[in-house]
């Protein structure tokens, strides 16, 4: 397919991009798109200590699929922030190829869309405020809050999803999520004698 110009490219691709629900096939494409845009310092974050060993909360792992090809992730976490009920939203990756093409922010609405369907009430993240302060997060939703580990303060930001969800919130921030279940993984040998 050839494409006069960017715009004709970006209006087609908008055409064809499906959100959808993450799905067990698509996690290698997933963790690859993750090492890609962050690296393994991804391991390192504050916000990692929340997500490792839970499971993302349910409905709320997200992918965007460009042509059969997965080109942006996003999931959402539980967690309790100073004793309220909040999600942390991220990672939110995509595929730089793509990343002009309001991607990461179609993900981060289908996301809180289906956040307030599903009754949640806060959202809480680490990132940059420029992106993220147009899509109507802030610091002071957060102020009374503390990350379980080092962030920039600049960067902690929240997202009342019903107003005064977050209000007074105080203290530490912790995961609450359900435990991730293990991937097993079968041997050759298992999936052919399971066949037989």
């Amino acid at each position: 397919m050839t494409y006069v110009c960017m715009q004709d490219f970006q209006q087609a691709a908008e055409r064809q991009l499906a959100i959808r629900d993450e799905k067990l096939s698509d996690i290698a494409a997933r963790e690859h798109l993750l090492d890609a845009a962050f690296g393994p310092a991804r391991f390192a974050k504050t916000c990692e200590r929340l997500r490792e060993g839970r499971a993302p909360a349910a409905g709320l792992a997200l992918v965007a699929v460009l042509g059969g090809e997965l080109v942006g992730t996003i999931r959402f976490w539980h967690l309790q922030a100073g004793g309220r009920a909040a999600l942390l939203l991220g990672p939110v990756a995509v595929d730089s190829r793509f990343r002009s093409l309001g991607i990461g922010r179609k993900l981060i609405a289908e996301g809180l869309f289906r956040a307030v369907q599903r009754g949640h009430q806060g959202v809480i993240l680490v990132g940059d405020a420029a992106y993220y302060n147009p899509l109507g997060f802030e610091r002071a939703s957060v102020r009374g809050l503390a990350m379980p580990g080092p962030v920039e303060t600049e960067r902690f930001l929240g997202l009342e999803l019903i107003p005064g969800a977050l209000s007074g919130a105080k203290g530490l921030v912790r995961a609450t999520g359900a435990p991730a279940r293990p991937i097993v993984r079968k041997s050759v040998a298992e999936v052919f004698s399971q066949a037989a």
